[in-house]
């Protein structure tokens, strides 16, 4: 199986066992999402177009985007509107420019109302063409654009004047005369390159003449992130970082999960797995917790990284498991057999199920309980046992943990022979085996505390 498959399995596994997190979760992040779209005012954006007309850069118009947002432009359309409150260094983050094909300037609006954010736009847009026009020369001032006109106007009027001199001049051969004819011809030509060059300039001047594009539309919907927007982004976030808290843990969690691993903890092999079935209500010892009830609430009080356990079914199947982990010790153990079963301290599932291995054993072999303190393992020393049985659940342990029960057997001259696996599943059947009544099942939750079978 390759990792990724891995991976979706483990998602999965979390989504199954850790759903009603999951849920609460996302919904909490909705109700964030949902507040924080309350402390930021809805947002509306519209654009206004301006036509450059004449051949254009690119270079040339990416500057005047820069001149169509900056701090000039804004500041003028903010004292033309007039918004109370409102500066023209608040404006300037509101307003955008961007080129378009066809050397088309977009100039971007956002205010709080679509009113607003279609005046916006459009004010901008007038303010930046009569600021173009100015740096072109082509000044909005009727007398400013009279200037070339008059100049004209006066260059005719002088060439006329040239001409009738020259008329007037004396029509003699002299040499004053000529040179009179001469010099005034000359200054004429030099008025006519003049009027060819003025007339030449104003085709230039065409290319500051920007032309808004109509007005721009009032937008009929919120600019994003929208209220809705925020309160989803809200929920996503919350369920994806449940998922990666939840990735994370298990990754850089050291408790031993496989049988391998707890075998080779424990130095022994591993004589089978047996599951427990789930407790009512009413009997969880942890029942008047209100930590307990929230985790019940939450759906947390389970482990979700081990797999799903492989259940008997009924009582019937249950039974034969316990009885073929007997079955097992009494071909390992020489008679005759009595063995010490170690259960680390805070592990419900495996006292339980060592509870029931021994009423399930009937004193062959012969079974002794005890619980043994995860921090400081401490196990009887050895009288007529041969051996320790070690029964615990999987994935509650690390392997310092497991490797201070073996060395504490070991220090009370016990051998591990064998390793049972527990697992807790769901509430139990009311289905009864037809061999044994369940009363007959009762004693071996009491022989956990005590000495099963009798004394030695």
């Amino acid at each position: 199986m390759s990792d990724e498959t891995i991976r979706l399995v483990t998602i999965g596994r979390i989504i199954r066992r850790r759903g009603r997190l999951l849920i609460i979760l996302a919904v909490v992040g909705a109700l964030v999402g949902y507040g924080t779209s309350l402390l930021f005012p809805p947002r509306y954006t519209t654009s206004a177009s301006v036509l450059l007309p004449g051949a254009w850069e690119e270079r040339e118009l990416l500057t005047q985007t820069e001149i169509a947002s900056s701090s000039v432009v804004v500041d003028r359309a903010a004292a033309t509107l007039g918004w109370t409150g409102v500066s023209g260094s608040e404006l300037r983050d509101r307003v955008s420019a961007q080129a378009a094909d066809g050397n088309i300037v977009k100039i971007s609006g956002t205010a709080d109302t679509p009113e607003r954010a279609q005046r916006l736009s459009d004010q901008v847009a007038q303010q930046f063409v009569a600021f173009s026009a100015r740096i072109a020369g082509d000044d909005t001032d009727p007398d400013a654009a009279a200037r070339p006109e008059a100049l004209r106007q006066m260059v005719v009027q002088t060439s006329r004047r040239i001409t009738e001199l020259a008329d007037a001049a004396d029509p003699g051969q002299t040499v004053e005369s000529v040179q009179t004819r001469t010099e005034l011809a000359k200054l004429r030509t030099a008025l006519q390159e003049a009027i060819n060059k003025l007339d030449e300039a104003d085709p230039a001047a065409d290319k500051a003449n920007m032309v808004v594009m109509g007005p721009a539309a009032r937008p009929d919907g919120e600019a994003p992130p929208t209220r809705l927007q925020l309160t989803v982004a809200g929920a996503l976030l919350f369920l994806l970082l449940a998922v990666v808290g939840h990735l994370t843990a298990a990754r850089m969690s050291r408790r031993l999960r496989t049988e391998p691993e707890i075998a080779a903890a424990l130095g022994s092999a591993l004589l089978g797995t047996v599951d427990v079935p789930g407790e009512p209500p009413a009997h969880r010892p942890d029942g008047r917790d209100p930590r307990a009830r929230i985790r019940r609430l939450l759906g947390v009080d389970t482990r979700w990284d081990l797999p799903s356990p492989q259940t008997s079914g009924d009582e019937t199947g249950r039974r034969i498991r316990y009885r073929r982990v007997c079955a097992r010790l009494r071909d390992r153990l020489p008679a005759p057999r009595r063995l010490l079963v170690v259960v680390p301290d805070g592990d419900e599932i495996a006292r339980r199920a060592a509870g029931q291995l021994v009423a399930e054993a009937e004193s062959d072999p012969l079974l002794r309980v005890v619980g043994v303190s995860v921090s400081r393992p401490m196990v009887p020393d050895r009288d007529d046992e041969s051996g320790a049985l070690v029964v615990l659940s999987a994935g509650s342990w690390t392997a310092g943990d497991l490797t201070g029960i073996a060395e504490a057997c070991a220090d009370a001259q016990h051998e591990v022979v064998g390793i049972v696996l527990a697992a807790g599943t769901g509430r139990a059947r009311p289905t009864r085996s037809a061999g044994r009544p369940r009363d007959a099942a009762m004693p071996a939750l009491a022989v956990g505390e005590g000495t099963a079978g009798g004394s030695r």
